[in-house]
């Protein structure tokens, strides 16, 4: 009996450690995506103004950056939440 108390009681750290993890990511990501610029100012691209060296050089820039994060951040979003639903 101690046994199973233990595991149950490990089971419940585990998802209040999940949980705050998820909480930060949460807030985290709204950050990062506030932080990236608007769409519109891309509309340049239709009269070729991507071929310019910072349209060509984005993805080592600070938005470019801000895109990776937010990939990475949107997937452990989806992990950490589908974790969290399963019932163990």
């Amino acid at each position: 009996m101690t046994g199973i108390r233990e595991v149950l009681f490990q089971v419940q750290i585990l998802r209040i450690i999940l949980t705050v993890l998820f909480a930060l990511d949460c807030i985290a990501l709204t950050v990062v995506i506030l932080m990236q610029e608007g769409k519109q100012q891309g509309l340049g691209a239709i009269a070729g103004a991507a071929d310019t060296y910072w349209g060509k050089n984005k993805g080592r820039s600070m938005e470019g950056k801000l895109v990776n994060a937010t990939k990475i951040m949107a997937a452990l979003f989806f992990v950490l939440a589908a974790v969290l639903n399963m019932s163990f």
